[in-house]
C-alpha cells in the first residue's frame, strides 16, 4: 500500500506540469448559474491536482439565498472581513484558482476595492468572480467576462429551488 506523501508527490508534480506555461486569467460571471458554471471550474481544476479555494459572499447562515438576500447590513459587516481573507489567499501564492462568489456585491457597495489586488497576484493564478451587475472597471480588467442567460428554467414553470441540489438541508442557504 503507497504511503501518503506518494499521493502527494504525484499531485504536486502534476500540479509542476500543469502549472508550467500557464496564464492566469480574471473570469467575470454573471447571470442565472453563474457560481455554478465556476464551482465547474473549480472542480476540474481540483481534479486535475491544481490548489482552488472559493470564499463565498452574500450568502450567510440567515440569508434565504444570496443573491436575493435583503439582509444587507448583516452582509456589509460580513463583507469586509471575508475580504481581507479572499486578499490573503490571492496574495499569498498557494493557490492555482480562486472562486469569489457572489463578489460583484461587496464591489458595488464599497465594501471591497479589488483592482490592485488583482493586479499583484501570481501571474499563474486564476480568479473568477460572480455575481450580478459587474462593474464597468471590472469588466474592463477581465480576460473573460459571460452572462449566462438560461433558455428555459424550472423557476419559470414555479418549479422552486430543490433540496440537495440548489440549496442546503431545512431550507438554509449554503
Amino acid at each position: 500500500m503507497p504511503d501518503s506523501t506518494t499521493g502527494q508527490r504525484d499531485n504536486s508534480k502534476k500540479r509542476e506540469a500543469i502549472s508550467k506555461g500557464r496564464r492566469g486569467l480574471i473570469i467575470v460571471n454573471t447571470g442565472k448559474g453563474k457560481t455554478t458554471a465556476a464551482l465547474g471550474l473549480m472542480m476540474r481544476a481540483h481534479g486535475r491536482g491544481l490548489n482552488t479555494k472559493l470564499s463565498q459572499f452574500l450568502k450567510h447562515g440567515s440569508a434565504q439565498s444570496g443573491e436575493r438576500s435583503k439582509n444587507l447590513e448583516n452582509s456589509a459587516e460580513l463583507a469586509p472581513h471575508g475580504w481581507i481573507l479572499a486578499e490573503e489567499a490571492i496574495l499569498n501564492g498557494d493557490h492555482d484558482l480562486i472562486v469569489l462568489a457572489e463578489f460583484t456585491s461587496p464591489l458595488k457597495y464599497g465594501w471591497a476595492a479589488v483592482n490592485a489586488v488583482l493586479r499583484a497576484r501570481d501571474p499563474r493564478l486564476t480568479v473568477v468572480i460572480t455575481g450580478r451587475d459587474a462593474l464597468p472597471e471590472l469588466v474592463a480588467l477581465a480576460d473573460t467576462v459571460s452572462e449566462i442567460q438560461p433558455v428555459k428554467h424550472a423557476y419559470q414553470a414555479r418549479i422552486g429551488g430543490q433540496p440537495g441540489t440548489e440549496y442546503g438541508s431545512k431550507g438554509r442557504a449554503w
